[in-house]
């Protein structure tokens, strides 16, 4: 949640912050701000997306080599410009963004309110500064060290960035629970929530760790302690992000964008890893801990949202092809209901940004239990990635369409080759049938682009459905949590009222809402429930709903039975979830840019959850 962006050198900063803010609009986009430093401190911000702010600070001075950025997330008061990042301390010597939540701020705030402090939002982040200011003041200490000692009284998660009117050649920064990043240049320095609006500057970064104050100074040097006062020494990495991959290239939307990258990402996430010819998989976040993995009583994933689903497909190909028992849980749930863990279990943790605050505190729950945590991710560097005692990355690339996409094939892509691998280390799968389903692994990317032909087509079944006030999406087995998460795309950009069900489980409740108006998404390529399905669209059209159905190429019963069909080629069954979502993408896709709807940018979400 929440894009932080800071610049400090000989440039002007306000451009380089703009630029910034517009690569890190998918985090939040209720309103954006800058604060710049030129003799004084000068705030602009305002409710609304980052261009409402630069029309606001077109007559104003923007002068400053030396300045902070910031688009919201809204969580402590509502989305307007007093709200808005960055905020004065009282005396306007300091201005802070931030990200993240202060728990403790409402007692923090009286306290201070009775010292006679003055505030002029509704935030947690504008205590947090007055607080800094205060034990500055009282305690007679610098910048730096007031940052630690609130950072010390404070219960929460943020990254915060600071200037101060009287420190100009200074720019103070500390992170914990929300990411932060150090661009590292030629006397200069930049400051960012992830890498996005750093790659154009320079390659070489540090991530902050958790608990870290940075101090970075004009003349080039940086130094970075702990909240408890001992200096560490930096890891400066390179960057291996590519600034093309940041841009539109061509599409209308980052969405589409992403949905069409999908070939690409899919291959990349089995790049190195996947030999048809030798019949092996090569994962080598796994070596370390393959016996204890390969011998685990239980294995649980952990997820939000759409890595919640990839998790659900992840559990019926474990339990299906590797004989594990898996449980599939809300990160957000877990840390809360007391779970049983034991030094003997398995967690996986899946999450796109490797920033999603839920399922880091699920792995924090984990870890102090003693339980081996294994990470999914698409975001070197990220918190999860670090976190956690190994991992694979998806290799996604940047997805910066807030509704997920390629994110989820890839996801889904590494679980299957992590199934396949305990599969074969376990011994549950004979030699045959893993060698048929990794050679249709190797060839499902040419499979996801004859799927992306379908687009002409699934369009005009958008265009008769874009005015549907709910869906229904049904699916068996693999295409469960593929229904789920059709459901879950249209919903979230286009405002449509969807659920995913079991196609079994329609009958059960929700067959009570199918009349005339009700359009049924059924995902029908299962051969192994076949005639189960044939008979829920029965159930369905005798209802008089709207069937659209995916099927396999070929199909000529459902064709008969169903309204709309869309074919997607025949695959191996467990590897369906990877051709079946790609028509639902591009369905919702559609419907939400005929509604008129921000397909990148959905009301009330942002792309990386960093806070509970």
């Amino acid at each position: 949640m929440c894009g932080i962006v800071g610049y400090l050198g000989s440039k002007q900063a306000y451009p380089i912050l703009i630029k910034g803010l517009q690569r890190l609009e998918y985090r939040g986009y209720d309103s954006a701000g800058v604060a710049l430093l030129n003799g004084k401190l000068n705030i602009y911000k305002k409710a609304g997306k980052v261009a409402e702010l630069i029309g606001y600070a077109a007559d104003k001075n923007i002068e400053g080599t030396l300045g902070i950025g910031h688009t919201r997330w809204a969580t402590h008061g509502e989305p307007n410009d007093k709200n808005a990042h960055p905020h004065f301390s009282n005396s306007q010597n300091l201005a802070i963004i931030h990200n993240g939540i202060i728990e403790n701020y409402a007692s923090i705030k009286e306290e201070l309110k009775s010292r006679g402090y003055i505030f002029h939002s509704d935030t947690d982040t504008e205590v947090l500064i007055n607080l800094i200011e205060d034990i500055q003041k009282n305690e007679n200490v610098d910048e730096e060290e007031a940052i630690r000692l609130a950072l010390n009284e404070v219960v929460g998660a943020y990254a915060i960035v600071i200037i101060s009117k009287n420190n100009p050649d200074k720019l103070f920064a500390a992170r914990k629970g929300s990411p932060l990043v150090l661009g590292i240049g030629d006397k200069e320095f930049f400051i960012a929530s992830d890498a996005t609006p750093i790659v154009e500057h320079t390659k070489n970064v540090v991530y902050l760790n958790d608990e870290e104050i940075a101090v970075l100074n004009r003349n080039g040097e940086f130094s970075i302690k702990t909240i408890g006062n001992k200096h560490t020494t930096p890891y400066i990495e390179e960057l291996e992000l590519k600034l093309e991959a940041l841009e539109k290239g061509g599409y209308d939307h980052f969405m589409l964008k992403e949905i069409y990258e999908q070939p690409t990402s899919i291959l990349d996430s089995m790049r190195g890893r996947l030999n048809t010819k030798t019949g092996t998989i090569a994962l080598g976040g796994l070596l370390e801990y393959k016996q204890k993995i390969k011998n685990a009583n239980r294995l649980t994933i952990a997820a939000c949202g759409t890595s919640w689903h990839a998790g659900i497909v992840g559990e019926y190909l474990l339990e299906d092809l590797a004989r594990l028992p898996v449980e599939v849980e809300y990160a957000s749930e877990f840390r809360y209901r007391n779970p049983i863990i034991t030094a003997d279990d398995i967690l996986f943790a899946i999450s796109q940004s490797g920033e999603t605050a839920d399922t880091l505190a699920a792995i924090e729950q984990a870890k102090s239990k003693g339980a081996t945590v294994f990470g999914v991710c698409n975001v070197v560097g990220s918190s999860i990635a670090r976190a956690t005692h190994a991992g694979s990355f998806t290799h996604a690339g940047p997805e910066i369409g807030v509704a997920s996409t390629k994110a989820f094939t890839a996801q889904v892509t590494v679980l299957t080759l992590i199934a396949l691998y305990l599969a074969k280390e376990r011994g549950t799968i004979q030699e045959s049938r893993y060698q048929q389903i990794i050679n249709e692994l190797e060839n499902i990317p040419a499979k996801v682009k004859k799927v992306l032909d379908a687009n002409e087509k699934i369009k005009y079944i958008a265009d008769i459905f874009k005015d549907a006030t709910n869906f229904l999406y049904l699916g068996r087995g693999y295409n469960f949590p593929v229904a789920l998460e059709g459901a879950l795309k249209l919903k979230e950009i286009s405002y449509i009222h969807a659920e995913g069900y079991p196609a079994a489980e329609m009958k059960h409740g929700p067959i009570a809402l199918i009349d005339e108006e009700m359009p049924v998404v059924v995902l029908a390529t299962n051969q192994s429930a076949y005639d189960k399905i044939i008979s829920n669209i029965q159930e369905v059209k005798a209802r008089k709903g709207r069937i659209i159905a995916i099927v396999e190429e070929g199909d000529t019963i459902i064709k008969d039975l169903a309204e709309f069909v869309i074919e997607i080629p025949a695959t191996e069954e467990p590897l369906t979830p990877l051709l079946s979502v790609v028509p639902l993408q591009l369905l919702a896709y559609h419907i939400a840019v005929m509604r008129g709807c921000n397909v990148d940018q959905p009301r009330n979400l942002a792309k990386s959850v960093t806070v509970e």
